[in-house]
């Protein structure tokens, strides 16, 4: 590879420009024609997602397609931004341990306990191994830089969140994935503002728009013989990429005064990454709240998710996921219009804005039963 790079330094072609070119094209094409093997695997196996309580489709679909997703995020994240492996020497090992954890849920249904067990593992990975931690809160309600102990507890914590609350929105066609790869396309524009110190993960979230995009293809057929859902497998491996960059994208706002490391200010950037992932938050809060107040275990099944709320008003399963994607993109415009606001002020506009939202359908669903 780094031939590669010598020989398009003199050519003068840029480097980076070829490594997101090459890095989303092969992540696409990859996943685009990995999972028809995996569809014909799970039909042939009967490897297929039962419907349940939380399901909102009748038939036996395939599930097992974020294996199609780590297998193009693992190849092209390695060859076009091995930098990261480098850097962060744990990545590549949690994602290989949520890979098997994902596969095992979307296989036999393992214990909750055992899932978590595995979660603690990887975020602490993550967290101790590379480093991957939030070190600070900016002021929000008065708290600037974290002890190291509580940094990483809050680190672990905030990971293991983000991938179970990635994990629940995954309930309906298109939902998960074109949410991530909305995040994707969000924390990639935000690294490439901040320049070339960043380029890698730029490349990785152009890696992960290429498989999503191709993932999507097929989650969204109207064949049924073409379609997958990404399971477990996809959805924490998603959760736990898009937590990796958010945090990676808070640090970088962090005065840190290292060699050849540019320095950056954006007082509300821990906000800004609560609005890219604004979806997942807000859902898992409104859900753990419901339960609580009907007096039901935190982590009993039930229809009171976001996209839920929308079947209920007779949507498709598309335009649910179009409606969502458009409410919580404009959460994102407001954060970004207002991001020299105070912070505390902007985390309570942004978390208002978000239950707003996870409200609205219950609203509207209110109003058409009082005319009727």
């Amino acid at each position: 590879m780094k031939n590669f790079e010598l020989f398009l330094t003199e050519t003068g072609i840029s480097i980076f420009y070829v490594k997101i070119g090459l890095g989303f094209l092969f992540s696409f094409l990859i996943t685009y024609f990995s999972v028809p093997t995996i569809i014909k695997i799970s039909r042939r196996k009967n490897l297929m997602d039962e419907p349940g309580v939380r399901s909102s489709h009748m038939r036996k679909i395939p599930n097992l397609g974020g294996i199609a997703i780590f297998y193009s995020i693992g190849i092209c994240t390695s060859i076009f931004a091995y930098e990261l492996f480098d850097l962060y020497k744990f990545l590549f090992a949690s994602l290989v341990i949520l890979l098997y954890i994902g596969v095992m849920d979307d296989i036999v249904v393992m214990r909750a306990y055992k899932k978590l067990v595995a979660q603690i593992v990887v975020s602490a990975f993550i967290v101790i191994g590379s480093d991957i931690r939030i070190r600070s809160l900016f002021g929000i309600c008065g708290v600037y830089e974290l002890g190291y102990f509580i940094s990483i507890l809050f680190s672990i914590i905030t990971f293991i969140i983000l991938i179970n609350a990635f994990n629940l929105i995954d309930g309906i066609d298109g939902l998960a994935g074109s949410y991530s790869l909305i995040c994707s396309a969000l924390f990639g524009l935000s690294y490439y503002r901040l320049g070339e110190y960043n380029y890698p993960l730029v490349v990785l979230s152009g890696i992960i728009i290429g498989a999503v995009l191709a993932f999507l293809y097929y989650n969204l057929s109207n064949y049924r013989t073409n379609k997958i859902f990404m399971g477990d497998t996809g959805s924490m491996l998603l959760g736990f990429l898009l937590a990796f960059t958010a945090i990676c994208f808070i640090d970088i706002f962090i005065d840190k005064d290292l060699p050849n490391v540019p320095r950056y200010h954006l007082q509300s950037a821990p906000v800004i990454a609560v609005a890219i992932l604004i979806l997942p938050i807000v859902d898992t809060l409104n859900v753990i709240f419901i339960r609580l107040w009907n007096k039901k275990s935190p982590f009993d099944a039930d229809k009171n998710h976001i996209h839920h709320k929308l079947l209920k008003l007779n949507l498709t399963h598309r335009r649910s996921s179009f409606y969502i994607i458009v409410y919580y993109l404009f959460i994102v415009t407001i954060a970004y219009c207002l991001r020299h606001t105070n912070i505390n002020l902007l985390l309570l506009i942004i978390l208002a804005l978000g239950f707003l939202g996870a409200y609205l359908p219950d609203f509207i669903y209110a109003l058409r039963n009082n005319k009727k």
